[in-house]
């Protein structure tokens, strides 16, 4: 849980800049990519870490801006529209949200939850995300940046 908005919002830009790499490795012709015919596409996942940031937040009673609605979306589209969703929610969070705030609780789907730690669960859904689209990146072909360390290519460059 988190308990200082400082803490977090540091936190978020590293893991957010992480994310916007991944996206930035993201070509047209991979976000068709998927495991299964019912599961999510990588170009679904790209937008639905955009969507989901905007609903969880809202859901915890944040004011964001609406996302725009669209059935298609390039590449460049979708990184830049995680960017300008992600640095809309900190600006948001600093102009409504302070330190005290984050040790009160609300009813997050279906759960009295700490807003602290309400951050905290949109962190762990990003990154559990990431993974998933690594693997997509890796069965499209892409170059898969490191997230947490280097990824296999950088470890390899590095050896040489």
């Amino acid at each position: 849980m988190f308990r200082s908005l400082e803490d977090f919002i540091g936190t978020w830009k590293q893991e957010a800049a992480q994310t916007g790499r991944l996206l930035d490795q993201l070509t047209d012709e991979s976000l068709s990519q998927q495991v299964v015919a019912d599961h999510f596409t990588l170009g679904k996942l790209g937008i639905h870490l955009s969507e989901a940031l905007a609903f969880m937040m809202s859901s915890a009673g944040l004011d964001l801006e609406p996302l725009p609605e669209s059935d298609s979306n390039s590449a460049t589209e979708i990184a830049a529209l995680y960017k300008q969703t992600a640095d809309g929610f900190v600006w948001r969070l600093q102009e409504q949200w302070n330190d005290e705030k984050l040790t009160e609780t609300t009813m997050f789907f279906g759960s009295e939850t700490r807003y602290g730690s309400i951050l905290f669960l949109l962190l762990q859904h990003q990154t559990h995300h990431r993974g998933q689209m690594t693997v997509l990146m890796r069965q499209a072909g892409l170059t898969v940046p490191g997230m947490v360390g280097p990824s296999r290519e950088e470890w390899a460059a590095m050896k040489e």
